[in-house]
């Protein structure tokens, strides 16, 4: 898990996040990122700064998605475990608390998704299902 805390959530600070994305990536990997439709990830700079590491690869989905739920949960482990009943003086504890969890789950309980299929099995999934799905 990679965190980073912002004050605001401009395509500026998504691409400062990507970068710091980026520089933790092994190179020679392909990299998949899976978002949510939030106009900060379709920026003119945003793509310009994609088109130039063709191993980056975004898939935006639907909010129905499934793998909401596991994002949802892992959020909902955030709150109870970092945040619920927490007395917070200022954003500086706030922002410590956070990515202390985030460093603690790494530790501790952080296990990596395993896929079963490989993206094109999965993408080739995909396309299927919106050509047989209504608009």
């Amino acid at each position: 898990m990679i965190g980073k805390v912002a004050k605001r959530t401009r395509s500026k600070e998504f691409l400062s996040f990507l970068k710091q994305i980026n520089r933790s990536h092994p190179v020679g990997k392909d990299l998949h990122i899976i978002l949510d439709n939030h106009s900060a990830h379709k920026t003119k700079e945003v793509m310009e700064w994609l088109e130039k590491r063709s191993y980056i690869h975004f898939h935006f989905t639907p909010t129905s998605a499934s793998w909401l739920n596991a994002v949802e949960g892992w959020f909902a482990q955030l709150e109870r475990r970092a945040l619920y009943r927490g007395i917070f003086t200022s954003v500086a504890e706030l922002q410590e608390a956070l990515l202390e969890f985030i460093q603690v789950h790494n530790r501790t309980s952080a296990k990596p998704f395993i896929w079963k299929k490989d993206a094109k099995t999965i993408l080739s999934a995909v396309n299927r299902a919106k050509n047989v799905l209504p608009n």
